[in-house]
């Protein structure tokens, strides 16, 4: 069968048609569509998708659509798992759009406007919180009140799909224990034990965690009530502050485009300072995941920045030298996928990330391939 696989960003939509069968998946067309802002996606999602099913006709050669799967950040606490859905789903995935504001209203108009577009298909939605939805009690739980935790504030973790599609790569040689260093715009690094989430470092958004792009991560809760008290902030402008203005963006001063920090890290003392913090960063949450899985046997780098920035691949592996962890310079730059030293005690991957392709996997299974 042949799915429409749409994973849909704030300013940007990427989509594939997909043929599914039994045990393979081949990818017939893909595209990946700049937009103007998430206001502009959502106004224009009908015309969005007009627009893709023109361009993947011809492209495909023709090929009928027999399923969309759709990726969603977030499913809030009641939707945990990848699930067939109707247009009268459509209230309950809004439900989640206080977990995930910046990412679920321009997907949500894209998924209601497919569902038009493509009325006579069935629809998936994938969720990037399922793979984590396994979190044990002690890697899920947030330090608050039950009366708190209890309406849904918790750790969910990110980069699910990107997870699977590791773990679905790896196969019979998945290791035992796994830690997947997903880098790009957005950053989290899990631990994943029989091929399952038992602790990552993103929480109740993909706000959380290690400092981003432009994404603060972590941040000790009292600065937000002090800028509150002292500065007037409101929920709108810390929203800002935290996801649009932090980072390394707001650690350089120049940019969170890591591309564009390294060229300038020579001259600018800001640029080699935040090119420092995320690879400290990304090194401690290696670290941390080492504890919650006792052991490990492999790390696996990928996203835009974890497969193709064989700098910084070699500056987080660094720091982990008192480990035994040493990378090979020489297969490092090639980005051969075993870029470890002999004398490394475990593997280093760097591998794509096919979360696309994850998504028809798993729309195909649940409508009929």
């Amino acid at each position: 069968m042949n799915v429409l696989a749409l994973n849909c960003g704030s300013s940007s939509l990427k989509f594939g048609l997909y043929q599914v069968g039994d045990q393979s998946v081949e990818c017939l067309c893909e595209e990946d569509w700049e937009t103007s802002g998430a206001d502009a996606q959502i106004s224009g999602a009908h015309d969005l998708l007009q627009k893709v099913e023109e361009k993947i006709r011809p492209l495909s050669g023709g090929a009928a659509v027999d399923a969309v799967g759709h990726r969603l950040v977030h499913g809030g606490p009641a939707l945990g798992r990848h699930c067939r859905i109707e247009r009268a789903d459509l209230p309950r995935l809004t439900a989640a759009v206080p977990f995930a504001p910046l990412h679920l209203p321009a997907a949500l108009a894209i998924v209601g406007a497919a569902m038009e577009q493509f009325s006579s298909q069935p629809h998936v939605a994938c969720f990037d919180t399922t793979f984590h939805w396994s979190l044990p009690a002690l890697a899920q739980t947030l330090p608050l009140p039950e009366t708190l935790r209890s309406q849904g504030i918790r750790r969910y973790g990110f980069h699910g799909l990107s997870c699977e599609s590791i773990v679905h790569q790896l196969g019979a040689d998945l290791p035992r224990d796994l830690i997947v260093a997903h880098l790009g715009n957005g950053a989290s690094v899990t631990a994943v034990q029989h091929g399952k989430s038992i602790d990552t470092s993103m929480g109740m958004t993909p706000a959380g965690g290690m400092p981003m792009s432009s994404r603060s991560g972590d941040i000790d809760p009292g600065v937000l009530v002090y800028l509150m008290r002292e500065m007037s902030y409101d929920a709108d402008r810390l929203e800002s502050l935290i996801n649009h203005e932090s980072g390394l963006k707001g650690i350089s001063g120049l940019s969170g485009d890591l591309r564009a920090l390294h060229r300038a890290a020579d001259a600018s003392p800001s640029a080699r300072l935040a090119l420092d913090c995320f690879a400290a960063a990304v090194a401690k949450q290696i670290a941390a995941m080492i504890t919650s899985l006792g052991g490990l046997d492999a790390i696996a780098f990928t996203g835009g920045i974890g497969q193709h920035d064989a700098a910084m691949r070699a500056a987080i592996i660094r720091r982990l030298a008192w480990l035994g962890i040493f990378i090979d310079d020489t297969r490092n730059v090639s980005a051969l996928s075993d870029v470890q030293r002999g004398d490394s005690r475990c593997r280093i991957l760097v591998m794509e990330s096919r979360e696309d392709e994850q998504i028809a996997r798993i729309a195909g299974s649940m409508t009929g391939a």
